[in-house]
């Protein structure tokens, strides 16, 4: 018998068909439910928990929709991604931070031989994983999971060119050789910059 996921698996999994684009307009639950092996309710709850996150909407007599991209909800993501995962990275021991450097250079050296390719993200998602891995907070980090969704929509759409992903390998590999100096000040200061960089090229998209 197939074991039916639990409900973070479900949000985990309707994330990532967001994402990825094979949800991209009117959700049909009946279709939904079947291939996820679920009933109506479980996912309905799902539904309903992504769109308290704003990744869908929930529109009378239509069901739930996927939220159309917005330049201005990115121009309030962007920053505020970045200054949450600074937070993260400020409320982590130092001492900590400069025992995972080596380990963010050999994901970033992953990064950089897949290229473009679709596994990219994942290991990007990774990478931003192992660098707050340290921060002693949960609360922060729930909020940094929770919201990050909405913007990688964004950064899969439009930020996935060679020559940007190259920029944002080195901009992680800086951050990680700050680690390992303990110089948290510079390494927040980076990774402020990564975040901000992206919104500054996703507006000239």
């Amino acid at each position: 018998m197939t074991k039916r996921p639990l409900r973070g698996d479900l949000l985990d999994e309707i994330t990532a068909r967001v994402l990825d684009g094979r949800l991209a307009d009117r959700i049909n639950e009946v279709h939904l439910a079947r291939e996820l092996g679920v009933s109506r309710t479980p996912l309905r709850e799902a539904l309903i928990g992504l769109a308290d996150r704003g990744l869908l909407v929930a529109a009378p007599g239509r069901g739930f929709l996927v939220a159309p991209l917005d330049p201005e909800e990115a121009r309030r993501l962007y920053p505020l991604i970045a200054e949450l995962e600074a937070l993260a990275l400020r409320w982590s021991p130092p001492l900590e931070l400069a025992t995972v450097a080596d380990a963010l250079d050999r994901l970033a050296e992953e990064m950089a031989e897949a290229g473009t390719g679709p596994e990219l993200s994942e290991m990007d998602n990774r990478w931003h994983a192992l660098l707050l891995s340290r921060c002693g907070n949960p609360h922060l980090l729930r909020l940094i999971e929770q919201t990050k969704p909405l913007l990688k929509r964004y950064e899969s759409r439009y930020l996935s060119g060679p020559s940007r992903v190259a920029e944002s390998i080195g901009e992680h590999r800086g951050i990680a050789e700050a680690l390992r100096a303990g110089d948290l000040p510079t390494a927040s200061a980076l990774l402020v910059r990564n975040w901000v960089k992206a919104l500054a090229l996703l507006e000239r998209s």
